[in-house]
């Protein structure tokens, strides 16, 4: 016959709130979910209660700012100018337009 196995209870950290609302998140919370200074936290109704959240503001596509094709200037002139390049342009192609 097999039983149902004990809920583990998991550790209570306590934290106090100041009379102007403020809160400080205990150490072993910040270090457990990467929290630094500056960050920003979102707390989250659920069905099961209250969730605290790391905002993550960054945005995902900056990492790869700048990993184009090596040789290629930044911005549209440099995109023109490579292709430009890589198509033999000449003057004549400005006359034509």
């Amino acid at each position: 016959m097999a039983t149902a196995a004990e809920p583990i209870a998991a550790p209570v950290i306590l934290a106090k709130i100041t009379s102007n609302g403020r809160i400080t998140v205990p150490a072993e919370i910040r270090k457990l979910m990467g929290i630094k200074p500056g960050d920003h936290l979102r707390f989250e109704k659920r069905e099961d209660g209250i969730w605290l959240v790391r905002d993550i503001q960054e945005n995902p596509f900056e990492k790869w700012r700048g990993a184009g094709i090596p040789g290629i200037a930044p911005g549209r002139e440099g995109v023109v100018a490579f292709m430009r390049e890589l198509r033999g342009y000449d003057e004549y192609d400005d006359s034509i337009a």
